[in-house]
């Protein structure tokens, strides 16, 4: 895929864009509860975002987003790419713009919670399930969110 002709990277989304992000981000269903107060909020606060408008669909087709400390770790978040559009490479594209993003370059370590069907996707950038002994934790507010 040329994605120079196919697809441009944006690292904003403004608030003409932010209904269809909503609809993208109902596609996962990590994020289909989301409000837009709560869009809002997580797009300002956001160290990094890469939102791919597709030039056919002329409306956000991807979506991820980093929270980072600039220098030991950056964790990726929110890799969505919209069901119609899925096996076309968006997610390659976001992946590319993330780890190749130069304010990650002198981050140690880049990591991600994902899915086991898709530790092999990730693993194509470096990603690993072999973490030592670390085990994800969560403390949650929200009773819903407990997957």
């Amino acid at each position: 895929m040329n994605s120079d002709e196919k697809v441009r990277i944006r690292h904003e989304v403004d608030e003409q864009q932010l209904a269809g992000l909503m609809e993208l981000f109902g596609s996962a269903w990590w994020m289909a509860n989301r409000t837009v107060e709560e869009t809002r909020l997580i797009l300002r606060e956001s160290d990094i975002v890469v939102a791919l408008v597709d030039s056919s669909h002329d409306g956000i087709v991807g979506f991820a987003r980093v929270l980072t400390d600039y220098a030991h770790v950056a964790l990726v978040l929110d890799v969505v790419v919209a069901p119609e559009f899925r096996g076309s490479g968006y997610g390659a594209v976001l992946l590319d713009a993330i780890v190749q993003n130069p304010q990650l370059s002198q981050v140690r370590s880049i990591e991600l919670v994902c899915q086991p069907e898709l530790v092999p996707f990730y693993s194509r950038w470096g990603f690993t399930d072999q973490v030592g002994s670390s085990l994800l934790m969560r403390r949650s507010t929200d009773p819903s969110s407990v997957h």
